[in-house]
């Protein structure tokens, strides 16, 4: 690709949004940002650089805990590629106990893969009063299993994010998570906000698709909700006008004491970029006018990307792009200690996304003739 400036209206270098600013693409790569030349090339609307969702199960039609390989890695973050997730921590939820090791295996093995940036790992470790679409039968209490798979993870250079409820750990058990730099995130927990207090004290930094499957916030009794909104940790949410009411999400961002503690995640399922149905845990689930649910019509997981998800809290909460485009890029970057993709300099162009006036994804860079 030839040296060549790029003019958007709106530039988000992954800290403001900067309208008459520009880049300089050179080999398929942002080579500088800056003011454009007179002959640069003009486009409409917002070039950032590409999402990074921390919380991704599936998509394309593959369900990580189904396929627990470094092909199924690649596949589902490929398949969000195409909807501007650019980076992801693929999603193993709560499963039988030889599920875990077999993911970690392939974590270890993507290694600096393209857009796989480490692992979550959701469960078993939960309450089992909010399990959310997790199987009742393979819950069980944190054991020395998984904390010695983080250790390794972790020893290997592999960012890891683990969700485990208050209720399943022991003393000392968060800390000794924390201790190997994985971020520990409370989440699936029905537990009080004296609890969660310890556990943030404890090294815990993280929640979980805040509001959903943990106790509610009310007038005397915080819940895990209240004590998350309180709290100076970081706080996952899904932003698609299903598992959260638009009203409560916007509270949420705009009630935190600290700045850019709220990220977007998708938590999406092989629909997202896939077929309308998959199979979990022996059972189909379909999708039914927008929303992912089973054989009783309960809502049964996320159908959402993170480039509907920003377009939403633009265009219905009203959060300003800036706050919008630093919770799908900057914040997630950041509680992941991964700098470099909450950046323009360096990028490759088909890392870099462009935006209609709507904020919708539109393409990358490297699209552009």
């Amino acid at each position: 690709m030839a040296d060549r400036w790029i003019a958007p209206d709106a530039l988000f270098d992954g800290a403001h949004v900067h309208p008459g600013t520009g880049l300089r693409l050179s080999g398929g790569v942002v080579a500088e940002v800056g003011p454009p030349p007179a002959n640069a090339r003009r486009i409409a609307g917002t070039v950032t650089p590409g999402y990074v969702d921390l919380q991704v199960n599936g998509g394309g039609g593959i369900l990580l805990n189904q396929t627990p390989t470094v092909d199924g890695m690649a596949r589902i973050a490929a398949a969000h590629r195409t909807l501007g997730t650019v980076a992801i921590l693929p999603t193993v939820i709560t499963d039988a106990p030889d599920i875990l090791p077999r993911v970690a295996h392939a974590a270890l093995a993507a290694r600096g893969a393209e857009g796989i940036a480490g692992l979550h790992i959701e469960g078993p470790h939960i309450s089992v009063t909010r399990l959310g679409t997790h199987a009742e039968r393979y819950v069980r209490p944190l054991d020395e299993t998984t904390i010695r798979i983080v250790a390794d993870l972790r020893g290997a250079g592999i960012p890891v994010m683990i969700t485990v409820a208050p209720e399943a750990v022991a003393p000392g058990q968060i800390a000794t998570l924390a201790a190997t730099g994985a971020v520990v995130s409370l989440g699936h927990t029905d537990t009080d906000a004296a609890t969660v207090r310890a556990a943030l004290a404890e090294g815990a930094r993280c929640f979980t698709h805040l509001f959903n499957a943990m106790s509610p916030m009310q007038n005397r009794a915080p819940g895990v909700t209240g004590a998350a909104i309180n709290s100076d940790a970081f706080a996952g949410i899904i932003c698609d006008g299903v598992h959260v009411d638009d009203t409560m999400v916007a509270l949420a961002i705009r009630a935190r004491p600290v700045p850019d503690r709220m990220f977007l995640v998708s938590d999406a399922m092989p629909t997202v970029a896939g077929p309308d149905r998959f199979d979990l845990y022996g059972a189909e689930l379909r999708l039914r006018d927008g929303r992912l649910v089973n054989d009783e019509g309960s809502l049964a997981g996320a159908h959402v990307s993170m480039g509907e998800s920003v377009a939403r809290l633009v265009n219905v909460l009203g959060i300003a792009p800036e706050m919008a485009l630093r919770m799908a890029v900057t914040v997630p970057a950041a509680l992941m200690d991964l700098p470099h993709l909450a950046t323009l300099a360096g990028r490759a162009a088909r890392d870099v996304l462009t935006l209609d006036d709507g904020h919708a994804v539109t393409g990358t860079l490297a699209d552009l003739n």
